[in-house]
């Protein structure tokens, strides 16, 4: 970015023993020239702390030179300079790619800086199988199909996923699922997939699902719309009222999309809005993603900075940094006038390769949108100061360990248990923002008579097949609060697998799964994490992340035993009389008076059994057969 004419030089800090930071600006400004560039400061250890832009280098640093007329901030900053590296460019522009560019790589500690280095997911519509697979896809777009996006998260993309395929039912399953099914899986049953794997729906029909999706994803939803009631029509002329019946349910899944998504946003086109609300020397922005008119979702960020810096240069400096490694959309609504809006605009069309709009809007739909976004910055910054710093810490470390997108507001661990394969139970504990959710808890009691005593790897296969198959009935949307963002699971690389084969009969391929396994000698600390395409890895012993996932781990156990334990008094407590139907307290009492145990009365004879207060000629027949075999 910084063409033929960049040149870096560096100074070393004179003695000046009553002020090292100044000296070393003003040593530096003896060889200044008046030209655009990037100025760094650094401290010790050549760390850097502040880097800078400049129109002329040799007025800008010259600022620095005199600290009397810098605000408290800035004097700290100059105090601590030990060197300075400059680097000078063609233009401005170039000046201010470059500068956000170092930034959002070094993040000195005096900037504005994001912390943010996650890609933003696709929806893939894929174009190398004859039944193409509508997935989220991240990373490298490799694969053939058509993508579209981004989108904010992976819970926008799963979000938009599951509403699309209301409207649009193509398998989200991978080729390998589909070349392996006999039979129709759930996904079907919920009116979620056609089942091209065993051929319920003919290609072409299968191919008209997809062009209609496309169509739909490059916004096209008018002519979509009126497409479908065209053939709703032509389906009920022609006395195909079940063929019709499939289009008006389709049609009527776009318009509830639509509804939700507030998509018709006349003139929006491809837009990013960004929003900041500041308080308390803090700022929250958010980023809203439209194409195609359609609202792809949002991201949040809290990007750190000095408690006096103005909205305004916190926003600036943001939207450069954001778009430091990704190319911005033709058009950027923001909420507030940037100090070098201008030049901004300038530097992104630089990026994009072709004009960037970088406006305020003042009225109309555009303002709405943006007030929409300071709306939800205004909530986002209000709940983050009134969470726990401590409990918010540790879900965000969550979030980079396993590189989920945000910090995860549901966390479900799975655990099970047994006394050598009886009485036994799966148990799920729900963890959120405010700790945990003992309303949310679930007890399995293991119903599966196939499964081998103490096998617990088809015990986790029931537990988590019973509880999304629950969820995909109950909520498909996903809109209720009540899917996990992220699901841990109590055991080893071979329960991890029995996770990822359930969840793949059920169509579900974008829950992030994480088994946590004891340790060597079953030591606590030394637990070993497995995560799909992922080495297995382990935390150094002190990290809190850890303890907060022994935590969460020792709760699901803790609960997983008390269940079982409950489970199993009762048992001990029941009577083989209990069983028998007919017998209530009554006539149980009678019994176990005149025979003094169960034992007793399995060992009585029909006759005696007859003599019984209560117990009738047809009652002692019933009790004789079940103890001796005959019922």
């Amino acid at each position: 970015m910084t063409g033929d004419s960049a040149r870096p030089t560096a100074s070393e800090p004179p003695t000046a023993p009553d002020a090292p930071g100044v000296a070393v600006i003003e040593a530096t400004l003896r060889t200044l020239p008046g030209l655009p560039g990037v100025y760094r400061m650094n401290g010790a250890d050549g760390d850097a702390l502040y880097v800078g832009k400049a129109k002329n280098l040799r007025k800008r640093v010259a600022t620095y030179a005199r600290p009397e007329r810098l605000p408290l901030r800035l004097k700290q900053m100059v105090d601590a300079t030990l060197s300075m590296e400059i680097v000078t460019t063609h233009t401005e522009v170039e000046a201010l790619l470059l500068e956000s560019n170092l930034i959002k790589r070094l993040k000195p500690r005096y900037n504005v800086c994001l912390r943010d280095d996650k890609s933003f997911p696709f929806i893939l519509l894929t174009g190398d199988h004859d039944f193409p697979q509508l997935l989220k896809h991240r990373g490298a777009r490799s694969r053939k199909g058509a993508y579209f996006g981004p989108f904010a998260s992976a819970g926008a993309v799963n979000r938009t996923l599951a509403t699309l395929q209301r409207a649009f039912p193509l398998r989200s399953c991978s080729d390998h699922v589909f070349a392996s099914r006999t039979r129709p899986c759930l996904q079907f049953q919920i009116k979620r997939c056609t089942a091209p794997c065993v051929g319920r729906i003919a290609g072409a029909d299968y191919g008209a699902i997809v062009a209609d999706a496309q169509d739909f994803l490059s916004g096209r939803s008018q002519e979509l719309q009126q497409r479908l009631a065209d053939r709703m029509q032509g389906a009920s002329d022609g006395l195909e009222y079940e063929v019709a019946a499939i289009y008006r349910d389709r049609i009527r899944a776009l318009a509830q999309i639509q509804a939700r998504q507030d998509i018709n946003i006349a003139g929006l086109g491809e837009a990013d809005v960004i929003a900041a609300y500041q308080d308390g020397g803090h700022t929250c922005i958010q980023v809203f993603f439209y194409r195609a008119g359609q609202n792809f979702g949002n991201r949040t960020y809290f990007p750190t900075h000095a408690r006096d810096v103005e909205i305004a240069e916190v926003l600036e400096q943001f939207i450069g940094q954001f778009y430091a490694d990704k190319t911005p959309p033709a058009r950027v609504l923001i909420s507030h006038a940037l100090p070098q809006q201008a030049l901004l605009a300038e530097a992104l069309a630089v990026r994009a390769g072709r004009a960037v709009e970088l406006a305020v809007p003042v009225r109309g739909t555009r303002r709405k949108v943006v007030d929409n976004a300071i709306l939800n910055a205004r909530e986002a910054l209000g709940r983050r100061l009134a969470e726990s710093s401590a409990q918010r810490r540790l879900r965000e470390g969550l979030a980079e360990l396993f590189g989920l997108d945000s910090a995860p507001r549901r966390i479900e661990v799975y655990d099970n248990s047994h006394i050598g394969g009886t009485n036994a139970l799966g148990a799920m504990i729900v963890a959120g923002p405010d700790g945990f959710d003992k309303g949310a808890y679930r007890k399995f009691n293991i119903k599966g008579a196939e499964i081998t005593p103490g096998d617990d790897y088809a015990m986790m296969r029931e537990v988590l097949g019973r509880r999304f198959a629950r969820a995909l009935k109950e909520d498909p949307d996903r809109e209720r609060g009540q899917w996990p963002d992220l699901v841990l699971i109590d055991g080893g690389l071979g329960q991890l697998n029995a996770a990822c084969e359930v969840l793949a009969e059920h169509g579900i391929a974008d829950l992030e799964l994480v088994a946590i396994s004891k340790g060597p000698d079953r030591d606590a600390g030394r637990e070993r994490f497995h995560a799909p395409g992922r080495e297995p890895f382990m935390l150094p012993p002190n990290d809190p992340v850890l303890y907060f996932l022994q935590r969460l781990r020792d709760e699901a156990h803790r609960f997983a035993i008390g269940a079982h334990r409950a489970r199993r008094s009762a048992a001990i407590g029941r009577s083989p009389l209990d069983e028998i139907a007919g017998i209530g307290d009554r006539r149980k009492r009678a019994l176990l008076h005149r025979f003094g145990s169960a034992d007793g009365v399995a060992k009585a004879g029909l006759g005696d059994l007859e003599t019984v207060d209560g117990i009738s000629t047809t009652v002692a027949r019933r009790i004789y057969d079940y103890f001796h075999g005959n019922g």
